[in-house]
């Protein structure tokens, strides 16, 4: 995972916890929880936490009347710890986490959420505008660093045709690694081009060229059958962000190829399915590790 996945990974999930309700609280802030255990981050976390002690700052707290503030340390990295460690403890106990939301967060409401929205609105969103920066500041060989073959994200182009994206999706799968298909990611109130952006983070694309609209120049008599103008465009963005090795083209019947494409290889998506072993060969040759297991 690299800096990158792992700091959205952390937003996303903070975002999601403002957002929850008391039947949905729980998952994202497990997965808050585990991404701050990246193994990535555990050098500066240890550097955070070692001076910490979350059962005193607790006990501290309990002592307090409702509405009275928390005793956070003045120290800036203590306070960053204090707040992993809770955060990891209330992965661990969703419930300890409503009950500590309640007791210190609640704004009055009636709704039994309302303790979590508060710590989210108020600790967790600045602590991770805080501890991004602060771990970017960090030097070189404190910070997360991204791994050539860590990234299992395969990126699927598609137009019209159901069948060809199911088929492809679920082969990528099976091999252990994770199908990107944009539909199928959440929106998260994204323009389509910022979630195209956002989920374009990728190490592999496949393009599936598939014969799904028809066009041809205004002169001419008739028209040809053709990818849509979408997959196209995502191919030359693509070809462009991760090169040429990392993006597989695959053709099935007979789409009019791009002019810009004469000469480029691509493989025949072959009902004898073929192209299967083709497409491990290149994902492997691109850094990728294809668990072949289960199809060879």
């Amino acid at each position: 995972m690299t800096s990158s996945d792992i700091f959205k990974k952390i937003t996303n999930a903070v975002l999601d916890l403002q957002g929850s309700q008391h039947q949905t609280y729980e998952l994202p802030l497990r997965t808050l929880a585990k991404a701050l255990s990246d193994p990535s981050l555990a050098t500066v976390n240890d550097q955070l936490t070692a001076r910490v002690d979350l059962d005193e700052f607790l006990a501290a707290s309990g002592k307090l009347y409702r509405g009275n503030p928390l005793p956070w340390p003045d120290n800036e990295e203590e306070r960053l710890g204090l707040i992993i460690l809770l955060a990891l403890k209330m992965g661990e106990d969703p419930r300890f986490a409503l009950n500590f939301g309640m007791h210190n967060f609640s704004n009055g409401s009636n709704k039994i959420i309302a303790g979590i929205h508060g710590f989210t609105a108020q600790i967790l969103a600045p602590f991770v505008r805080d501890y991004k920066s602060y771990v970017q500041s960090q030097p070189k060989s404190l910070r997360p660093m991204p791994s050539p073959a860590s990234s299992n994200k395969v990126f699927i182009v598609h137009g019209h045709d159901e069948a060809a994206l199911q088929s492809l999706a679920r082969f990528i799968e099976r091999l252990g690694l994770k199908a990107i298909v944009l539909r199928e990611m959440p929106d998260r109130g994204q323009t389509i081009i910022e979630k195209f952006e956002t989920e374009s983070d990728a190490a592999f694309a496949v393009v599936l060229l598939t014969p799904d609209d028809v066009g041809g120049s205004a002169q001419a008599a008739s028209t040809n059958a053709r990818a849509r103008q979408n997959v196209i465009f995502e191919l030359g963005y693509f070809r462009g962000k991760l090169g040429r090795g990392k993006v597989m083209l695959l053709k099935k019947g007979n789409p009019e190829i791009p002019s810009d494409l004469f000469g480029v290889l691509y493989t025949e998506m072959d009902i004898n399915e073929a192209w299967h072993y083709r497409l491990i060969k290149e994902m492997k040759a691109a850094g990728l590790t294809p668990d072949t297991s289960s199809v060879l």
